[in-house]
């Protein structure tokens, strides 16, 4: 399953529907929820999410609908985030240090958030060596080294353009194959790494149109 070729906008409405799901509490352990009321939740048909789940397998049943806590459990396996997944940041300015503070303090309240912080870069030399909550700052130079040793299997780019492709770089030598990029640019990564974007003011732009 996990070779087959899903479309990224399938992945996120899984990640949507996750959502749904825990955001429902532990509650009955037996109830179940129809796709339709899952779907009306998430934002898309009852159609889509039925079309979405067949990808993977059957989990539910006809005219019942899908036992929560076993769907749940389900598209975490999916998504693989059934287990911890270590995560790194690099550049600790303020995007980073929140994001890093945010990612922390998550993972000390809740028992199913899977995003263990175990890595803070940064290439000021006033910042190597301070810490972030418990996390001390390392320099950006030891991304490949570091990365490789702590098993980081997502990096956070929070740097400047200017830096950040060379960031990346240092992300694949460090065997990271997963990278969520906050800079406004495109970078450009091997095919086995797996590149998500995040622009800010890309989306406020998108939003305005409609004002």
């Amino acid at each position: 399953m996990r070779k087959r070729r899903v479309p990224d906008v399938v992945v996120r409405r899984l990640a949507m529907y996750l959502r749904v799901l825990e955001e429902m509490g532990p509650g009955d352990p037996d109830r179940f929820i129809s796709s339709q009321e899952l779907g009306d939740r998430a934002g898309v048909s009852a159609a889509q999410v039925r079309k979405d789940l067949a990808l993977f397998g059957e989990f539910g049943k006809q005219g019942v609908g899908y036992q929560a806590r076993f769907l749940r459990d389900e598209l975490r396996r999916i998504l693989n985030i059934s287990r911890p997944l270590n995560v790194g940041i690099v550049g600790v300015g303020e995007l980073g240090t929140a994001l890093a503070r945010y990612t922390l303090r998550r993972w000390a309240a809740d028992q199913n958030y899977p995003f263990r912080l175990v890595a803070l870069f940064d290439n000021d030399p006033a910042k190597v060596g301070t810490r972030v909550e418990n996390l001390e700052i390392s320099p950006a130079s030891s991304i490949p080294t570091l990365a490789r040793d702590l098993k980081v299997r997502i990096m956070m780019i929070a740097v400047p353009v200017s830096a950040a492709q060379g960031v990346a770089d240092l992300c694949v030598a460090g065997g990271v194959r997963a990278i969520l990029n906050f800079a406004p640019c495109k970078l450009q990564v091997p095919p086995q790494v797996h590149l998500q974007q995040s622009d800010v003011s890309l989306e406020l732009e998108q939003l305005a149109f409609y004002l």
